[in-house]
């Protein structure tokens, strides 16, 4: 009978307002759901006191705050935890807390698997499955800001300490390939009567999806972060195929368009140092030349990011002294660069380790071994080698 009803999670503050409306009730109800669900984290409405009994006995029989199912739940010996979450059909998807000292960082997912398929991400390997609702998406957060109270004693409600300060979407899939659930969920992080989490605190993660960024910067601008990985086309074609179709340039270009609705005045590049393959000082120096360009150049940051090593990307993680030397290159240009702390790779909850279990419906596993097979053949010519073929 739940399948007929409605998952509040899955509405925006203005679609909670327009159902409201439709039971015949005032806009501040909505926003007294909003608090109730995602202040003090209620799924039963006879909890909602300060809802009139005859809202109550509407909301029962036309809606429902489903949560996510949790499948596993780990932590790490860094104090890093996270959730395996069932997701339907035979599919899960993870979701990672991150605690420092001044901020705690909730990495969260948009699609079950992905489809962008970039080397040195252990997702892509089992291909795409779908993508997730906008519930399923705002359901990590609630699910993990309860879970994260409950286990320090925290009481729930707006005056209770906030136990994620800061949302990533870096977890897997590509947030801009399933656009418009993803923007419904930020609208919800960023509603004052829900979690009301600053744009510059919530980060959204795109492997370089030129369209959706520049739509994005138009419905709702947050901190961006562009997984780059390569500092030019050839090398890019190889480590992430979405280049062929948004080549350098055009991705450029994009960043520079989102700067003029960005929270931040800057964007972050994410950068996986993989060893002999994009690590070299030639590297740090042509990408220095991409972002720094007399005539438009990019402001920027780089996040230098320790490659997590899995046995089918055929790649290894450059030595620490080869990211320091890489770095140095960068700093002394004066570019803003930092090396990505490893955290939860004990249950494999770092960066690029996260895999769910989803099916490999695209045969990503063979093809990635074939790709592995030609580089070790053809050695530094493999970019070309993929240039020309493709």
């Amino acid at each position: 009978m739940t399948d007929a009803l409605t998952n509040l999670l899955d509405l925006d503050p203005a679609q909670l307002v327009a159902f409201c409306g439709e039971m015949g009730e005032k806009p501040f109800r909505a926003k007294q759901l909003q608090r109730w669900i995602h202040q003090y984290g209620a799924s039963d409405f006879a909890e909602m006191t300060d809802l009139a009994k005859s809202l109550r006995e509407k909301l029962a029989t036309r809606a429902v705050v489903r949560p996510l199912q949790v499948l596993s739940d780990h932590t790490s010996s860094d104090g890093t935890r996270k959730w395996l979450v069932d997701v339907g059909n035979g599919n899960a998807v993870e979701t990672v807390f991150i605690p420092e000292e001044t901020r705690g960082t909730l990495c969260i997912s948009t699609q079950a698997g992905c489809a962008v398929n970039c080397r040195f991400c252990s997702t892509g390997k089992q291909g795409f499955s779908r993508n997730l609702t906008s519930g399923e998406i705002i359901g990590q957060l609630w699910m993990a800001e309860f879970a994260l109270r409950k286990s320090k004693g925290v009481a729930p409600g707006p005056k209770g300490e906030r136990q994620i300060t800061n949302v990533v979407m870096m977890g897997m899939g590509e947030p801009l390939l399933n656009y418009e659930p993803t923007v419904k969920a930020l609208k919800i992080m960023l509603d004052d009567n829900a979690y009301g989490l600053s744009r510059r605190r919530v980060t959204l993660s795109t492997s370089g999806v030129v369209p959706m960024i520049d739509k994005l910067g138009l419905d709702c601008p947050v901190a961006l972060a562009v997984s780059l990985h390569a500092s030019n086309d050839a090398l890019r074609d190889s480590l992430i195929p979405l280049n062929r179709k948004y080549p350098l340039a055009d991705l450029m270009a994009a960043c520079r368009r989102y700067l003029e609705f960005a929270p931040r005045d800057f964007i972050t590049f994410e950068y996986c140092m993989l060893d002999g393959v994009n690590d070299s000082d030639r590297h740090a120096r042509e990408l220095i030349a991409l972002v720094q360009s007399r005539q438009n150049p990019v402001p920027c940051k780089f996040n230098l990011i320790p490659f997590n090593p899995f046995p089918e990307s055929g790649l290894t993680r450059s030595p620490d002294h080869r990211i320091r030397a890489f770095a140095k290159v960068l700093m002394d240009a004066g570019i803003v660069t930092t090396v990505r702390k490893t955290r939860g790779d004990d249950i494999d909850a770092a960066c690029g380790q996260l895999a769910g279990e989803v099916q490999d419906r695209t045969r990503v596993q063979e093809r990635m071994q074939k790709m592995s097979t030609y580089q070790q053949k053809y050695g530094e010519d493999f970019g070309r080698i993929v240039e020309i073929r493709s």
